[in-house]
């Protein structure tokens, strides 16, 4: 099944699979990209903008879509043949334009207990590891592991690391860490074998604010570092509720 993404050809195919009997997995080729996780994502607008009664939820990962469904109010193979209509015709909407959050972090020390670490293994200085970290933005590919963990594309090879061979059982809530070639969030406290290199001081995730996560897959993150003093300045901010997130497009622009 070819995909065309705006005039141009993905040669993206996908199949269908049965996930239980209450879901189906859309599965595109199975590789991390910006390409083929743009194609689930407009797959996955283009299904939602249907209002599919039985539908209860869509799982948007990497490279697939879980389409979670009442199977008595929906059958499934009505539900797979209207995924097939849409792979023939790839009628997936345009996404919306994506927007860049700015991440405040404060790197090192007691915020960042493995930056060290990464310093020895990539024989770089802190300063040129702060530097490669913050310098650019990054596709939020997916959410998962925990309400709001952002996993992001795009870090520099100089700082892919392993991750822990033990993991910590607690990781602080705001931390930021990196795993081999992924860099991410800790949205709550949580056991965790990424290694630390910094925290953010905002709250990511909030079940009680509306909507509960401060970012959406398909978006951009990027990283600002900031000090000791900072970080504690804007973390009563946050606590006031006075603190104002930074966001702009892709070109720079506030938006």
């Amino acid at each position: 099944m070819e995909c065309v993404d705006g005039g141009q050809t993905l040669h993206n195919s996908f199949e269908i699979k049965q996930a239980g009997d209450s879901s189906l997995l859309v599965q595109f080729r199975d590789e991390i990209s910006p390409e083929i996780n743009a194609a689930v994502r407009r797959l996955d607008y283009a299904f939602n903008k249907m209002n599919i009664p039985g539908i209860i939820e869509t799982v948007p990962a990497y490279c697939s879509l879980l389409i979670i469904f009442d199977p008595l109010a929906l059958d499934i193979e009505v539900l797979r043949q209207t995924i097939v209509d849409i792979g023939k015709s790839f009628n997936f909407s345009a996404l919306p334009q994506p927007i860049v959050t700015t991440i405040p972090v404060c790197y090192g020390g007691s915020f960042g207990p493995d930056l060290d670490f990464v310093c020895q293994y990539t024989h770089l200085t802190k300063e040129e590891v702060i530097a490669l970290h913050s310098e650019r933005n990054y596709l939020i590919y997916m959410l998962g592991f925990l309400p709001g963990f952002p996993y992001l594309g795009g870090i520099d090879k100089r700082l892919t690391v392993p991750r822990l061979d033990t993991p910590r059982i607690s990781v602080h809530s705001g931390s930021v860490g990196i795993a081999n070639n992924q860099t991410g969030i800790y949205p709550v406290e949580s056991p965790g074998g990424w290694r630390i290199i910094g925290r953010t001081p905002l709250n990511v995730y909030d079940p009680f604010r509306k909507p509960p996560v401060l970012f959406d897959a398909g978006n951009y993150l990027r990283f600002k570092p900031i000090n000791a003093q900072e970080y504690e300045s804007i973390r009563k901010q946050v606590e006031a509720g006075t603190y104002k997130l930074e966001t702009q497009d892709v070109k720079g622009r506030a938006v």
